[in-house]
């Protein structure tokens, strides 16, 4: 009997899971760089930014989350860094 293998499965553009983590690490930097320049940045900023692209979208909050960023929540739906 086939199977289907999630691990390559085409997302949206026709993109597999690890071509969308590579994009989303790619577009950190400048995320980053938006944050240090303007304190924070906003969820939809981002959303655009990605083409609305859902997956790339949750990738790129998870990246920012794990790189030290406070991804907020559905009542302030920005990033900014944490203050310690």
């Amino acid at each position: 009997m086939d199977t289907c293998d999630t691990r390559v499965r085409a997302y949206k553009n026709g993109k597999t899971f690890d071509q969308c983590k590579e994009v989303a690490e790619r577009m950190n930097p400048i995320f980053k760089d938006h944050i240090e320049k303007y304190g924070k940045i906003l969820w939809t900023e981002i959303l655009s930014q990605v083409d609305h692209d859902e997956l790339i979208y949750k990738l790129t909050l998870k990246f920012l989350r794990r790189d030290d960023y406070d991804i907020g929540n559905n009542k302030i739906p920005e990033v900014k860094k944490f203050i310690l």
